[in-house]
């Protein structure tokens, strides 16, 4: 913090970061709220077996 307030980062960095900050936030109360999809899962679901 003293490194800041000797020499404050640029808007364009404050913008960025708070961009970030407001991404991680969404994306987090999609997932909440809708849920995420299947296809974007790193562990695939089993799946029944076909019975014939």
């Amino acid at each position: 913090m003293s490194k800041w307030a000797r020499n404050p980062p640029s808007e364009a960095r404050v913008k960025l970061v708070l961009g970030v900050v407001v991404a991680c936030i969404l994306l987090v109360l999609i997932e909440k709220f809708i849920g995420w999809p299947e296809f974007l899962t790193l562990e695939p679901q089993r799946r029944n077996p076909v019975k014939f």
